[in-house]
């Protein structure tokens, strides 16, 4: 006002006014394209922000999953001790029923191998004194056949000499007939007396026989014993070995185990570790967003004192507040409301620099 004042013509004034219009119109235009860059600025942050929420939400589900995953895990390696625990001890009671169900057969071989060479003592003694006895009996009969062949020796003899004095000794013919007849009588009675002898004697010896097939019997049925013994030893070992290659493969399956829920930890970690990163990210952005809230705040409060002077400005002539008027009504307010706000009227914008308030005193005054 101060200027058009100073001027004296309206042709003067009109000149200066469509001047300062048009600088106004030239400002306005930079102005518009200084929004339009920062409206593309803003529509790439909330693109970003969006990106980021979206990454936020699914770093949200992946640490859930992760969490139940992990849950899942503890769980089933709290059942897989559980169950290698029973395991252990249920293959320890067996183990132990094993060897005491061992040592208990042991203890009976040992008893009846104990009472087998007891009674193979005892038919030892038998069958050397049965020996003894066999021999005694030999010798008696080898003495009993000497004696009869030194009777029949004798009674040789006595025949020579009874016929050799046949011829001197006829009147005594009767009483040595007699005499032979009675040591004939006696003769044929001790013949028969050792024929008797002999038949008890091959009776002995088939009793003997017998009770040496008896003997090797009870030896095979110890033998058989024996090797049943043995087959059993065999068959107790097979089962140790068997319970120790069980016991290596629950060792191979507890490390495998093991393995598995240190390699699932390390991936937890690691994930918690990206989650804390993300969260440092996400709280620099939200500073970020509180930022640009208080510029976009600070450029609607400057936008609201610049409406406010435009409007202390509508006090020209007619013809000139018409045209400031269609001006401010046409394109501040489109400026105005192209700007990007958000629902409570605050901007998210990271590179909006508004003009300082030393600058809009300085247009105002020139104005």
């Amino acid at each position: 006002m101060q200027t058009l004042n100073t001027l004296s013509t309206p042709e003067e004034k009109l000149a200066a006014l469509c001047k300062k219009y048009a600088e106004l119109l030239e400002e306005h235009r930079t102005s518009q394209k200084q929004m339009r860059i920062l409206q593309k600025k803003q529509t790439q942050l909330i693109q970003e922000e969006d990106q980021l929420r979206n990454e936020h939400s699914k770093a949200i589900l992946a640490r859930s999953k992760l969490e139940s995953l992990c849950r899942e895990l503890q769980r089933h390696n709290r059942t897989l001790k559980e169950e290698g625990v029973q395991r252990a001890r249920e293959e320890e009671e067996k183990r132990k029923e094993v060897t005491s169900h061992f040592q208990v057969t042991l203890n009976d071989i040992q008893t009846q191998m104990e009472q087998h060479n007891e009674r193979n003592a005892k038919l030892r003694q038998e069958n050397v004194e049965l020996a003894d006895r066999l021999k005694k009996l030999i010798e008696q009969y080898e003495l009993r056949e000497e004696r009869i062949d030194k009777v029949f020796k004798h009674k040789d003899l006595q025949q020579q000499l009874v016929d050799a004095k046949l011829q001197q000794a006829q009147e005594m013919l009767k009483e040595v007939e007699e005499r032979h007849q009675r040591e004939k009588d006696f003769l044929l009675k001790e013949a028969v007396e050792s024929q008797r002898m002999c038949e008890l004697m091959k009776q002995q010896e088939t009793h003997l026989k017998q009770q040496l097939a008896l003997y090797t019997e009870k030896f095979e049925e110890f033998q058989n014993t024996l090797s049943k013994s043995n087959e059993v030893f065999t068959t107790f070992k097979q089962e140790m070995e068997k319970m120790t290659k069980k016991i290596k493969k629950l060792e191979k399956e507890t490390s495998m185990y093991r393995s598995r829920w240190e390699s699932s930890n390390k991936a937890l970690l690691v994930m918690a570790e990206e989650k804390t990163v993300r969260d440092k990210e996400q709280e620099a952005l939200q500073a970020k967003i509180q930022k640009l809230e208080k510029l976009c705040r600070a450029l609607q409060t400057e936008r609201n004192d610049l409406n406010k002077k435009v409007q202390g400005l509508s006090g020209p002539p007619a013809s000139s507040e018409v045209a400031v008027g269609e001006t401010s009504s046409c394109t501040l307010p489109l400026s105005v409301d192209s700007v990007g706000l958000s629902s409570n009227g605050t901007c998210r914008n990271n590179d909006l620099h508004p003009p300082t308030p030393s600058a809009t005193l300085a247009t105002s005054g020139a104005e």
